[in-house]
């Protein structure tokens, strides 16, 4: 009896062992094995309460998409700030080797002075607020602990977010009252800076069109000039003899030049132009970019309730830009807006009163 119980219970080890070498032989690597259970893990945290919509699985989905994104425009934001600079001094050496030569001779003397001064007018105001734009900081809510009232918690700074402040995945922290990130200034548009980047907007959509506007004629010459050196070049592999054009290559890089100019000022007058617009159109609302989506959703949905949704920052329209440009009285309509200054904006961006400016005040 003792030899058949010590024998059966080897022969179920020696079975046990069997089995447990098949299993471990077929055993996935480590790595699959993590892969899986990150995956189930994902899919079941798509589910984890009732508050899971489809705006959560789609940016849960779309995760490594925006990652991307916003790493790419991290690292060329600086090309994109080049980009700008070099198109904007390629303009302005036309204007300066080209164009102001002929304004002198042949313009009237009070032409050449109205071009010389609204250009250059023009000119300071373009560089001024993109140089702010791109060196002025937006603003971040603080880090520390302190008695400021807000309205959630970052999920990815864990810090309090103040009201109108949003986080940016560009530059990994929190913004406040967020606008966008703009890459053409490697910077985000911000309470403290929002101001500089529409001047800038509304400069440069002026210049560009100031440029196309005056320059239409010289385009016209400019391009009825080519247009028979391009026939001459293309009867030149035909049998005709075409006389060149007595033109020499100084004269065909200036109509180039004219072209190149109006083509490009043209169209980004137009891009940026409407881009200013729809800037002047949220200002006019008291709202930013961010804003606009999120006050539309609330007013679709108190609307299905039978309510109406206020915006509690829209102070009016003319309010909303005295706060938005810093304007107080009459002489900051000249010293603040038709000139370069570097004033900071009404409020600190962490809290919101209900009108920063008084309604018995002087009208400006």
């Amino acid at each position: 009896m003792r030899w058949c119980h010590s024998s059966l219970l080897h022969l179920l080890c020696c079975l046990r062992l069997r089995v447990c070498t098949r299993k471990c032989r077929f055993r996935p690597p480590v790595l699959l094995r993590e892969l899986w259970a990150y995956v189930k893990l994902v899919l079941q945290s798509l589910q984890y309460n009732s508050l899971t919509n489809s705006d959560v699985v789609f940016d849960s989905v779309f995760e490594p998409v925006f990652w991307t994104v916003d790493r790419i425009t991290r690292w060329f934001g600086m090309v994109f700030v080049c980009l700008v600079v070099v198109l904007t001094s390629s303009i302005l050496v036309i204007c300066y080797m080209i164009l102001l030569p002929m304004v002198f001779a042949t313009y009237h003397p009070a032409w050449i002075t109205w071009h010389l001064f609204y250009g250059h007018w023009n000119l300071v105001m373009i560089i001024f607020h993109y140089y702010k734009a791109t060196k002025t900081s937006p603003g971040y809510p603080p880090i520390v602990k302190n008695d400021i009232p807000f309205v959630s918690v970052c999920k990815k700074c864990i810090i309090p977010k103040p009201a109108r402040t949003h986080h940016c995945g560009i530059c990994n922290r929190c913004i406040l009252k967020m606008d966008h990130h703009c890459p053409w200034l490697n910077n985000c548009v911000g309470h403290f800076n929002q101001r500089y980047f529409f001047c800038f907007c509304l400069a440069m959509s002026m210049g560009c069109m100031y440029c196309s506007i005056s320059g239409r004629n010289l385009f016209l010459d400019a391009y009825n000039t080519l247009e028979p050196l391009l026939m001459f070049f293309s009867s030149s592999k035909t049998n005709y003899q075409t006389p060149s054009p007595p033109y020499t290559f100084r004269d065909r890089m200036v109509h180039k030049s004219i072209i190149y100019m109006w083509v490009l000022t043209s169209t980004v007058g137009v891009a940026l132009g409407g881009l200013t617009v729809w800037h002047a159109v949220l200002i006019s609302r008291g709202e930013t970019s961010i804003e606009r989506h999120i006050n539309f959703k609330e007013t679709k949905r108190l609307a299905k309730r039978g309510k109406v949704y206020k915006n509690p920052f829209n102070y009016g329209k003319l309010n909303n830009w005295k706060v938005f440009l810093g304007v107080q009285k009459r002489s900051h309509w000249l010293t603040r807006v038709l000139l370069p200054s570097g004033h900071n904006p009404p409020g600190d961006g962490l809290t919101w009163d209900v009108l920063p400016f008084k309604r018995d005040t002087v009208p400006v």
